[in-house]
């Protein structure tokens, strides 16, 4: 009797896996071009702090209101082997990763971390 119940109990939780998978494939790859071009949300502990602009030939230009939120001279990104990078003209980096679609996250220190959200800021109403 117990097998009765937990084999369909199996199937409905391998079926629930795979549509969250297919919502999000996404999730652990590089972004393409054509994916990066457009306008993203810099957050940070659940606010926006600014937006940062991708075009789909590596260029980047940064909201003046960033502050110290990413490294100074941001000018482009590139894709890495599980999101992106932004790029500034010292050298400077900062990587990451991709947790979804629209969705990168960088950790920026002890418990600490940046998103990067794809579309402009969202409304807090």
């Amino acid at each position: 009797m117990n097998f009765k119940l937990t084999l369909p109990l199996a199937a409905a939780l391998f079926a629930l896996a795979r549509a969250a998978l297919a919502a999000d494939h996404e999730a652990g790859v590089p972004l393409s071009p054509a994916e990066a071009a457009g306008v993203w949300t810099v957050e940070s502990d659940g606010h926006a702090i600014c937006t940062v602009r991708l075009t789909a030939d590596h260029a980047a230009s940064v909201g003046a209101d960033c502050g110290g939120a990413l490294p100074p001279n941001i000018t482009g990104w590139t894709a890495t082997s599980d999101g992106m990078a932004l790029t500034g003209a010292g050298g400077q980096t900062l990587t990451f990763n991709r947790w979804s679609n629209s969705l990168f996250v960088s950790r920026i220190g002890a418990g600490r971390d940046v998103q990067l959200m794809r579309g402009p800021p969202r409304s807090a109403g």
